[in-house]
């Protein structure tokens, strides 16, 4: 199982072999959600806001927003 440590500034190294199986690159976010004893770091994807589709009653322009704006983000990195 694959570990990691943080650093004095707050940071966490996600290794290689976790990074490659779930195509992180550089500049993904990531939902932190706290489970009991448990810290689950879920990355935002397009998936992501696809799953919440219709949660809103916004007719698919809250998801179309949202990309939108993540790939301007994008763009600026």
């Amino acid at each position: 199982m694959p570990y990691t440590t943080m650093t004095s500034k707050g940071q966490l190294v996600i290794p290689v072999s976790v990074r490659n199986h779930y195509h992180i690159e550089p500049g993904t976010k990531f939902i932190v959600e706290e489970r009991g004893p448990e810290i689950v770091l879920k990355p935002v994807s397009r998936d992501h806001f696809l799953q919440l589709a219709g949660v809103l009653k916004t007719k698919g322009r809250l998801s179309r927003g949202l990309l939108k704006s993540r790939a301007m983000e994008r763009e600026r990195e």
